[in-house]
C-alpha cells in the first residue's frame, strides 16, 4: 500500500483579517448611512412631532384662543382635623372663574369661604389615606361651590396647599 500523506493548506490569515476589515469597514459605513438618512430626515418616521398649534400654523386655519377666565384667591384656611390627637389642615385654593362672572362670585365669597370651612371640618384623616383623596376633595368642594354660586360660573378649584400637621 502506498503511504500517501494527505497535506492540507491551513487557512491563510490574510482571508480571515481581510473578512473582519471588511465587516468593520461596512458596519461603518453603514451608522454613517443610518445617521445621515435619519439626520436628515429622509426617513417617515425619524420626523419630529409636531404640536397642534405647529399644524394649524401650517395649515392656515386659527389656533383657538384660550377661554376668557380670571382668578380669585381664598384665604388660607387652617381647620382641626377629627382625631383623638392635635392634628391641623392647612389648605389654600384659587377658584378658576368665567371671566363674566369674577365680580358675581368675589360678592359671596363670605358664603363660599362658609361653604369650605363646613366641608374640611366634617373631614376625617382616614379621608386622606387614599392616593385620590385630594382628587375627591376637590370634586367636592367644585360640586359645593357650585351650588352656592350658581351652575356655569366656576370653572375649577385649584389647590395650592395642602398640609396636614
Amino acid at each position: 500500500m502506498t503511504d500517501a500523506t494527505v497535506t492540507e493548506e491551513p487557512a491563510s490569515k490574510k482571508s480571515a483579517k481581510t473578512g473582519v476589515i471588511l465587516g468593520c469597514v461596512l458596519a461603518l459605513a453603514g451608522a454613517v448611512g443610518g445617521f445621515y438618512l435619519t439626520r436628515s430626515s429622509l426617513l417617515p418616521f425619524a420626523q419630529q412631532p409636531k404640536d397642534a398649534a405647529d399644524e394649524a400654523a401650517e395649515k392656515g386655519t386659527p389656533v383657538k384662543a384660550l377661554p376668557a377666565v380670571g382668578y380669585i384667591d381664598l384665604p388660607p384656611v387652617i381647620v382641626s382635623v377629627n382625631t383623638g390627637e392635635s392634628r391641623h389642615l392647612k389648605f389654600h385654593a384659587q377658584l378658576e372663574v368665567n371671566a363674566p362672572y369674577v365680580s358675581d362670585v368675589e360678592s359671596v365669597l363670605p358664603r363660599i369661604m362658609d361653604v369650605l370651612n363646613g366641608y374640611l371640618r366634617a373631614l376625617e384623616v382616614s379621608d386622606f389615606e387614599d392616593s385620590l383623596a385630594l382628587v375627591r376633595i376637590r370634586g367636592h368642594l367644585q360640586r359645593r361651590i357650585g351650588i352656592v354660586v350658581g351652575d356655569g360660573r366656576v370653572r375649577d378649584v385649584l389647590i395650592t396647599e395642602f398640609v396636614l400637621n
